[in-house]
């Protein structure tokens, strides 16, 4: 049985996904799966909700879903469950998202980081479109990069920036660099 794992980013973490699933087991798919994790992908970057303060992410385990990440509103772990359920061929959904404690101060972070990222000349393009492929994951003043950069040098830019944001006890940049040059 193959076992994916997808992380749903912004328009360029899906178009690089579409490509190039990260995939732990097998390299080829069947059709049927990959039909299945693209539908997945399709409806979760779809939701109303999700913004650059969540990170989704799923696998699959034959028909079963898992989902996983992280989210601001109680309300997108639950639309993002629906989502899933309705995607033809998904036999069951298995929804370990996280919903973030409500934090005032994490708020202010995100927005800061944000901020910081977003302004800086060479990332502003990452802003562009409607999510944008980095996403922050704040926690207790912890922040946590996801999603997809371009190259290492915007994957290092933006970690220094989220870095010196006031506030920020620690970030950890999981960002993950485009090498397939799509």
């Amino acid at each position: 049985m193959v076992k994916q794992c997808h992380v749903i980013g912004g328009f360029v973490a899906l178009f690089l996904l579409s490509f190039s699933a990260i995939s732990y087991g097998q390299q080829s798919e069947p059709k049927a799966t990959q039909n299945l994790t693209k539908e997945i992908r399709h409806q979760l970057v779809l939701l109303p909700y999700y913004s650059v303060f969540d990170n989704l992410s799923y696998r699959t385990e034959g028909s079963k879903v898992i989902l996983g990440g992280q989210v601001v509103r109680a309300s997108l772990k639950a639309d993002a469950e629906a989502a899933a359920k309705s995607v033809e061929g998904v036999s069951s959904v298995q929804n370990d998202i996280e919903v973030l404690p409500p934090a005032p101060m994490d708020d202010q972070i995100r927005r800061a980081v944000f901020r910081a990222i977003y302004s800086e000349p060479s990332l502003s393009r990452y802003a562009a479109s409607a999510v944008p492929s980095i996403h922050i994951i704040v926690k207790g003043g912890h922040v946590t990069l996801v999603g997809v950069a371009e190259n290492g040098t915007d994957k290092n830019i933006a970690g220094v920036r989220a870095n010196g944001v006031p506030n920020v006890f620690s970030v950890d940049n999981q960002l993950i660099v485009n090498t397939d040059g799509r």
